[in-house]
């Protein structure tokens, strides 16, 4: 049996310690894994799988990627699903060979990479938050916290048990944390948002430690001056420190005193319903076709983070509302707003470099990304500078100062374009540090130095060829061919020139006057990274030092950009300010859909079709709207368009429509389309009735509802009568503000019978059989549903459609005599004559006109010569 190696049995004791992890064990320029990690590893990096001695009689599987190359590596392996464990040498091997011959460069794991606990650039998307989540639980009351470690942002709020998978909707984090006391009790919520939680141990979630954890965070003696939070609260914010603690091997984050949010203060919007509207991300999972694609025009990441927080979780607060609304009409009419948008697209990501510096995973560019979004900043100030700026956007200027000391200490330090690693070296500029100039001056008169004694070598053997040259085994060496090498090694040249080394075609010398020189350039130029290396933690403390109020900055920038890019929006899409208040109105003149709209300017086809919607439900109109009318003529379109108007206006933003007067909602509910879900065994209905038992139970008096054709997944009489009693519960129950598309045109009676209840129409015109969608929506009721004609538009065989045709008709005869369906299919030979098919028209040749038409040249025509062909055109229309 082989015995197992020093190397072997160190990786093997730090790999027991991480078990559920990948281990990337250093050695020199790679990252190497074994036994099992290498066979999950290659399979996922598509790398090759090689052997590297034996264990237990057994080859030892290994697979390796390079150190410089590793972030990718990691990148897919945490979007595969996998946790990385990243063990570096703490030591070089010089540094080990002075414990004995035999040992072991020391390694340990410095980090736990995992989904939510990333903060380099290539591995996080710019403008998209990276969310780490904890649930805590205390008895029957539940608390979610939640951070962003790249930013800094730190929230905790307290929530029913009920509202754990909306909320987890709206933040979408990449990574969830809970107890194993809790686990199998939440795997269904977390299963259906498509989350595999990272189970603690239940001393994680203990929220007399969480307490003690927090205080020690941030330094306070009690947490009274961030909030009162409640256990359930502290237990879930404990749990993140003290994860945070783990995977970062006690470097913890910067992170923000925490914020308590409160569930009353946003407009609550489900799982379902954010899938339905594809408010960040399309039915097809990506960020194109969902409205945040198309309201995005900020200009720096943070905004466009700020954007993606403000479409997830649009507020109830009227202030709020309010003052975000002032912040656009101030820059919808600024005549800055050219100038600061040029501003803020040289503002880099100021919150990620603070965090990478933070947990000292920066390097020269972060300190340049500091100075330079902290230059802007004040360049945007000084632009502002007199003008009146509305309440948010005032308090958010106050903030871009008073940083001048510590701009003018890193633009004197920095250069313009530093390298990204601290090793590069070359970042701190000349004439900052006297010291490191003069290391360097001697390092690079060295170079000089070196240049000339290759002269002067090269004169003296007279082998012009001659090079000094330099490696990492040799140092300096001088090189020559080997014709030339035999007249250096013979008598007088031999006593000046030593042989280090002789290669297939050359030969390597040295001389005592070249060694020393060496000596003296390697020293300065070691003398010359340390220093900078020095300057380099000095400038980062100083940074950290003002890290609160750096983030404050980046924060007012961000709302300077989400401001000016919603205003730019407005300006180009011509959309109305609307008027939100604490009423029960619901009137929207000309409105639209954006992403449809803006995909219709794309292709350049027809323009969107625009209509009214009123649902008023302070006894002027409507609280529900019937909407009939034929597939394919944009009653889904117009349900989901009403919805997103209320959520653009109530996260601040103006809206598309020509007017818009808006009471509070405080909950949008959708049900508008719907799937199996094989996974879980459910049916299309199923799934629809699930849906829907949530609005009921959930929906209060100022909800938006809208609802598209339940009912329709099961026998006719059956979804009519669920139709029926769904309508008559949101109406008197519930008594929401919605809209109710359906094909049971029963319903529409209802509106006679309920008050608060009205009927509405998608309206289409018939041509010689066809129907033209006009996308219009009038008052009233369809009096059918053109299924047979949209049938014949999707394509299906002539024969089909006249068949249909005639089924169609004799029942709605059957339906008027009341004829049983029994008698309808012995008078239909439905299943026992197969329908003959159409005969098939003989082309017709062109008309005289058409004929006539296709000899014009219009080209080649004067006025007089085309206004004589159209009188002769009209003249053979009537012949």
């Amino acid at each position: 049996m082989t015995a197992v190696t020093p190397m072997m049995a160190q990786y093997l004791e730090i790999k027991a310690q991480y078990p559920d992890a990948l281990l990337f064990y250093r050695m020199g320029d790679f990252y190497e894994m074994f036994f099992d990690d290498a066979v999950a590893a290659s399979e996922a990096l598509d790398i090759a799988l090689t052997k590297r001695g034996k264990h237990a009689g057994d080859d030892i599987p290994m697979c390796g990627v390079p150190v410089h190359a590793a972030e990718g590596y990691l990148l897919t392996l945490i979007r595969k699903g996998f946790r990385v464990a990243v063990g570096e040498q703490l030591e070089s091997p010089a540094e080990a060979k002075k414990r004995g011959h035999k040992s072991v460069v020391k390694r340990d794991v410095v980090r736990l990479v995992t989904p939510g606990t990333l903060t380099e650039e290539s591995l996080l998307e710019a403008r998209r938050h990276n969310y780490l989540a904890a649930l805590g639980r205390i008895r029957d009351d539940w608390a979610l916290a939640w951070t962003d470690i790249s930013t800094g942002a730190l929230h905790v709020m307290p929530l029913s048990r009920a509202r754990i998978g909306a909320e987890l909707a709206r933040l979408a984090p990449s990574e969830v944390l809970v107890s194993d006391s809790t686990d199998e009790e939440l795997r269904p919520v977390l299963s259906d948002l498509g989350i595999y939680p990272t189970v603690l141990g239940a001393a994680s979630f203990d929220s007399t430690g969480a307490e003690e954890r927090l205080k020690r965070l941030f330094a306070v003696q009690t947490l009274s001056g961030f909030g009162a939070f409640e256990r359930p609260e502290l237990s879930a914010l404990g749990a993140l420190v003290d994860y945070l603690d783990i995977t970062q091997k006690g470097r913890l984050p910067l992170l923000r005193p925490p914020q308590r949010d409160a569930v009353s203060n946003l407009l609550q919007i489900d799982a379902a319903t954010r899938r339905n509207l594809e408010l960040t991300h399309s039915m097809n999972g990506g960020r194109a076709g969902s409205l945040l694609s198309v309201i995005d025009r900020t200009v720096t990441p943070g905004g466009a983070r700020l954007l993606e927080r403000r479409v997830s979780s649009p507020s109830r607060n009227l202030g709020v509302i309010e003052a975000r609304l002032q912040a656009l009409d101030w820059a919808m009419e600024s005549a800055e707003a050219k100038l600061l948008r040029e501003s803020l697209r040289k503002v880099p990501d100021l919150d990620r470099a603070l965090s990478r510096l933070g947990l000292d995973r920066g390097g020269p560019r972060d300190l340049a990304a500091v100075r330079n979004a902290l230059a802007q900043a004040e360049e945007i100030a000084e632009t502002l500078n007199g003008a009146e700026l509305p309440p948010l956007l005032r308090d958010a200027r106050e903030t871009l100062t008073g940083h001048d000391e510590l701009i003018a200490m890193l633009e004197t330090a920095l250069i313009a374009e530093p390298p990204l690693m601290v090793r590069d070296g070359g970042f701190i500029a000349p004439g900052y540090d006297a010291q490191l100039d003069e290391a360097r001056t001697l390092r690079d008169q060295g170079r000089g130095v070196i240049a000339s004694m290759q002269a002067k070598y090269a004169e003296m053997a007279g082998v012009n060829s001659l090079k000094i040259k330099h490696n990492n085994v040799l140092g300096y060496f001088i090189e020559t061919t080997a014709t030339h090498a035999e007249k250096m090694m013979s008598a007088p040249l031999s006593e000046i020139f030593i042989h280090r080394q002789t290669t297939a075609n050359q030969v390597r010398f040295t001389t005592v006057e070249l060694t020393e020189l060496e000596t003296r350039i390697l020293n300065a130029g070691n003398e010359a990274l340390e220093i900078e290396k020095r300057l380099y933690e000095s400038l980062k403390g100083a940074i950290l030092e003002r890290a609160p109020q750096v983030s404050e900055t980046g924060l007012s920038l961000a709302e300077f950009d989400v401001a000016l890019g919603l205003s730019d929006l407005a300006k180009a899409q011509k959309w109305a300010r609307p008027q939100v208040d604490d009423s029960r109105a619901f009137e929207i003149v000309a409105g639209r859909h954006p992403v449809v709209e803006r995909a219709l300017q794309q292709q350049g086809g027809a323009p969107f079709i625009a209509n009214d919607c009123a649902l008023n439900a302070n006894g002027e109109g409507a609280a529900v709207t019937l909407l009939t009318g034929p597939n394919m003529a944009g009653k889904s379109t117009y349900l989901r368009q009403n919805a997103l108007i209320a959520l653009l206006a109530q996260m601040g933003s103006y809206v598309p429509a020509d007017r818009a007067h808006l009471g509070v909602v405080s909950q949008i509910f959708s049900r508008v389309g719907a799937s199996d879900d094989l996974a879980r065994g459910r049916s299309t209905f199923m799934v629809e009735m699930v849906e829907t038992a949530a609005i009921l139970n959930q929906a209060d008096d100022r909800a938006l509802v809208i609802l598209d054709e339940i009912g329709r997944g099961t026998a006719t009489y059956d979804g009519l009568s669920i139709a029926w009693a769904t309508l008559e519960h949101l109406h008197g129950v519930n008594r929401v503000r919605g809209l109710f598309a359906t094909h049971y045109h029963e319903l529409t009676q209802l509106a006679a019978k309920l008050e608060g209840v009205g009927n509405a129409t998608v309206a289409v015109k018939e041509w010689e059989g066809e129907v033209i969608f006009l996308h219009e929506v009038r008052e009233g009721a369809a009096d059918r549903s053109y299924g047979v004609q949209v049938a014949q538009l999707a394509g299906l065989p002539p024969a089909v459609i006249a068949r249909a045709r005639d089924v169609l008709s004799a029942l709605e005869e059957g339906e008027r005599g009341r004829t049983s369906p029994k008698a309808l299919i012995d008078d239909l030979p439905l299943f026992s004559a197969a329908a003959k098919p159409e005969p098939v028209a003989a082309p017709k040749g062109p008309s005289v006109v058409e004929e006539r038409l296709d000899t014009l040249l219009p080209d080649e025509m004067t006025p007089r010569e085309a206004l004589q062909a159209l009188y002769e055109l009209k003249g053979l229309m009537k012949g």
